[in-house]
C-alpha cells in the first residue's frame, strides 16, 4: 500500500474560479508510489467518493489535478452561518497564548521619518491579528532614549547649539545637532553608532554617553531637558497612524538593571572578559580568540565596554528578564529590520543560556524602505522624509484626487455626495493615512521596496483607496434602500446562490487568511485576500440588481451578500489598523 500524503493539506482554493472552488494535486505523489499515471489515480479517487451534500462530482484536469465545486446549497448555508456570526467565522484559539510584541522602537532624540514606518505598522497589525484570534498580546514600544544617539546630542548641545533655535523648537534643533555631529564624525555609511570605529568626535560622543550612564549630574540634567520634547513628538504621529501601544519603556528604564545583568552572567560563567570588555558568546556558544577564528565564527557580543558603558545587547537582555517577570509570555516577537538578524540570533541564544528558555523567541524581520536612489533612508545625513510630513502629503494628495473625482462625476451628470468641510477633511485623512499603511503592508514584509508617494496614494488596483471605496459602495446600497443592516447580522435572511453570487465563497476564506497571517507573521496575506474580496463582486453588481431584484427573497439574499462583503473588508482593514468611511 502506498503511504498516503497529507490529503487535506494538499487541497487548496482554486487559483482559477472557472476550474472550481478547490483543487487537489495529491494524485501526483500517489501515482509515483503506485506506479500509475496521475490521471488514472485521480479518476480512481473520484470513483470511490461517496455521495454527499458538500461537493458536486469532482473532475480531473491536466495531468491529474482534481477540481472540487461546492454545491450551492452547502455554500449558501455556510455563508448564512458566517453572516450570523459577529466574528465572521473566526473562532478563538483553543489554547490562547500570551505574546509580547516589540514594535516601533524609535530613537526619541530625532523626529520619526519614513524609515520608522515598517516596524510600527507591521507590529501593530500583528498585535491586532493575534488578538482577533483570542490571544493575549502586549505591544511593547522599546524606546531608544539612552543610547549613543544621546551622547551625540550631548556633544552637539555643548559645542554647537543655537540657543534661540532650541528655545523655539527643541526637537528641530536636536535633529540639526544630530545630523551636524554625524557629519563632523564623517563615519562611513552603515557604520554602527555603537561600534569602535570613529574619529575624535565620535570618541567624545561615546564619552558623553558613558558619563550619562554613570550618572553625571550635568548630562543627566540635559537628558531630562531633552526627553519631554522628544516624547511630545511621538504622540500625534501614533494617533494619526491609529496605533495604540500598551507599554512604552525606554532604555533608561532598564539602566539600573544593567550592572546586575553583567554580574549575574559573569557569575554563571556565560559572559567573559575580553580585552577589558565583557562579552557573551555568539549564537553557537563560541567566543573567538584570534582574528582568524573571528573570520570563521560569528563574533561575540559586548555587554560592557572597556570604558564601562553598556550596550544595546545588555539592555535587550534586561528587557527579556523584565518581560518574563512582568507578563510571563509564551512568545516574544521582535519586529525589527533584517540587518539586526545577527544581534537577535545571539540575544536569543544568550537569553536561553541565562535561564529564559521556556519561551518562543522570534525575530519578525522586514526589508528596508528605500529612497529613490535605492539606499536605506537615514537621518544621519538628513534628507529622509519625516513621517508627519509624509502623512500630511498623503492626506493632501488624497483630497486633491477626491475633489477631482467628484468634479468629473458631476460633469457627467452623476449624483454625488456633498460633504461638509469637516467631513471632507476626515475623508482625506482616512484615505491618505490608509494609503501609506496599506502600501507598506501589502508588500511581503521580508522584501525591500522603493518609497514612492504617487504609488502609495493610487486609487486603483490593490490599494487602500480601492478597498475603502468597495466598503463605502456596500454601505451606499443600504442607505439608498433605507435598509437597517442590523437584521442582516442578527437574523439574516436565507441565502440564495446562483452563478453570479458564487463569489460569496471568498468571504469564507477570511478566516483562513487571518489564521495564515498570524501563523507566519505576514500581514500581506490579509491584503491579498482583501484584493480578491473587493474586486470579486464586480460582475455581480453588473448582472444582479440588489434593490431592484426580481423577488423579495432574492433581494434579501443579495443584501446579505453585500453586507458581508462590506463587513469582511472593514474587519480586514481594521486588522491592519486602517479606518474606513461610510461615504466616498
Amino acid at each position: 500500500a502506498a503511504k498516503l500524503p497529507d490529503l487535506i493539506g494538499m487541497v487548496k482554493p482554486a487559483a482559477n474560479a472557472d476550474h472550481g472552488d478547490y483543487q487537489a494535486n495529491f494524485a501526483m505523489p500517489l501515482a509515483k508510489q503506485l506506479g500509475k499515471k496521475p490521471h488514472d489515480v485521480a479518476a480512481e479517487f473520484i470513483a470511490k467518493l461517496p455521495a454527499n451534500d458538500v461537493v458536486e462530482p469532482p473532475t480531473v484536469a491536466g495531468p491529474g489535478f482534481i477540481n472540487f465545486r461546492l454545491k450551492p446549497g452547502f455554500l449558501a448555508k455556510a455563508v448564512h452561518e458566517v453572516a450570523a456570526d459577529q466574528n465572521l467565522g473566526i473562532v478563538p484559539a483553543a489554547k490562547p497564548r500570551t505574546f509580547v510584541i516589540d514594535l516601533s522602537g524609535p530613537n526619541v532624540a530625532k523626529p520619526l521619518h519614513v524609515g520608522h514606518l515598517r516596524s510600527t505598522i507591521i507590529g501593530d497589525a500583528l498585535v491586532r491579528i493575534l488578538r482577533s484570534l483570542g490571544h493575549t498580546v502586549i505591544g511593547d514600544n522599546h524606546l531608544g532614549d539612552w543610547g549613543t544617539q544621546f551622547g551625540i546630542l550631548l556633544y552637539g548641545y555643548k559645542h554647537h547649539r543655537n540657543d534661540a533655535a532650541f528655545a523655539a523648537d527643541p526637537v528641530r534643533e536636536l535633529l540639526r545637532l544630530y545630523i551636524h555631529v554625524r557629519q563632523l564624525a564623517q563615519m562611513a555609511e552603515g557604520d554602527d553608532e555603537d561600534g569602535a570605529v570613529g574619529n575624535s568626535v565620535m570618541t567624545a560622543c561615546r564619552e558623553e554617553t558613558s558619563k550619562l550612564h554613570a550618572g553625571d549630574p550635568e548630562n543627566t540634567a540635559l537628558w531630562k531637558t531633552f526627553m519631554p520634547a522628544c516624547l511630545e513628538m511621538l504622540a500625534p504621529i501614533y494617533q494619526r497612524l491609529n496605533i495604540k501601544i500598551d507599554s512604552t519603556l525606554g532604555e533608561s528604564f532598564y539602566n539600573p538593571m544593567l550592572p546586575g545583568v553583567v554580574d549575574d552572567m559573569l557569575a554563571k560563567q556565560i559572559a567573559f572578559e575580553s580585552a577589558g570588555a565583557i562579552v557573551i558568546p555568539n549564537a553557537k556558544g563560541v567566543v573567538p580568540k584570534t582574528p582568524e577564528e573571528q573570520k570563521k565564527e560569528e563574533p561575540p557580543a559586548i555587554i560592557r565596554k572597556r570604558d564601562g558603558a553598556f550596550t544595546y545587547t545588555t539592555t535587550d537582555l534586561a528587557t527579556v528578564k523584565h518581560r518574563m517577570e512582568t507578563w510571563k509570555p509564551d512568545a516574544m516577537l521582535y519586529v525589527v529590520g533584517a540587518p539586526q538578524a545577527l544581534h537577535f540570533k545571539t540575544l536569543f541564544a544568550q537569553a536561553r543560556r541565562w535561564g529564559y528558555e521556556n519561551v518562543e523567541y522570534q525575530h519578525v524581520q522586514f526589508g528596508s524602505m528605500l529612497g529613490p536612489d535605492r539606499k536605506i533612508f537615514s537621518t544621519r545625513k538628513g534628507g529622509a522624509l519625516e513621517l508627519m510630513d509624509l502623512l500630511d502629503d498623503a492626506a493632501r494628495i488624497s483630497l486633491e484626487k477626491y475633489e477631482a473625482n467628484v468634479a468629473e462625476r458631476k460633469a457627467h451628470g452623476h449624483k454625488v455626495f456633498e460633504p461638509t468641510a469637516e467631513e471632507k477633511a476626515n475623508i482625506a485623512e482616512v484615505i491618505g493615512v490608509g494609503a501609506v499603511k496599506y502600501a507598506d503592508l501589502c508588500q511581503s514584509r521580508t522584501t525591500d521596496y522603493v518609497f514612492d508617494l504617487d504609488k502609495m496614494t493610487a486609487t486603483v488596483g490593490n490599494t487602500a483607496a480601492y478597498m475603502q471605496y468597495a466598503y463605502a459602495r456596500c454601505r451606499s446600497i443600504f442607505r439608498e434602500g433605507g435598509e437597517d443592516e442590523t437584521r442582516f447580522r442578527t437574523s439574516p435572511p436565507a441565502v440564495i446562490l446562483n452563478e453570479p453570487e458564487r463569489f460569496a465563497d471568498l468571504i469564507r476564506h477570511h478566516v483562513e487568511a487571518v489564521e495564515a497571517a498570524a501563523a507566519e507573521s505576514y500581514p500581506h496575506v490579509i491584503t491579498g485576500h482583501l484584493w480578491d474580496v473587493a474586486k470579486a463582486p464586480g460582475v455581480f453588481y453588473e448582472s444582479c440588481p440588489v434593490l431592484k431584484a426580481d423577488s423579495a427573497e432574492v433581494k434579501e439574499s443579495r443584501l446579505v451578500l453585500v453586507d458581508l462583503v462590506g463587513r469582511v473588508i472593514q474587519r480586514a482593514l481594521s486588522l491592519l489598523g486602517i479606518k474606513t468611511v461610510e461615504r466616498m
